[in-house]
């Protein structure tokens, strides 16, 4: 029953704030401006822990919003799959 009133009123809460346009959760670190830059770093060549430094993040923040592209290179050399026999 208590529990029941406590979820009814978090709900109404939740609602109003909705309505003045109130949003939950944690606000960004950075701007979308800030992030571009941070890109612009990363392909000028600056080392992401620097970046990281300097925006104070997390060296794996910058890792998920800018993943490093893996390269594949051909070598022409053909490789045998080991499977035991």
């Amino acid at each position: 029953m208590e529990r029941v009133l406590i979820v009814e009123r978090t709900r109404a809460g939740l609602e109003a704030a909705r309505a003045q346009g109130r949003i939950g959760g944690r606000r960004p670190k950075l701007t979308p401006e800030q992030w571009a830059q941070a890109g612009r770093l990363i392909r000028a060549g600056l080392p992401r822990q620097q970046i990281a430094i300097i925006y104070d993040v997390g060296l794996s923040t910058l890792y998920k919003k800018f993943p490093v592209a893996k390269s594949v290179s051909y070598t022409g050399v053909e490789i045998e799959s080991y499977r035991p026999s």
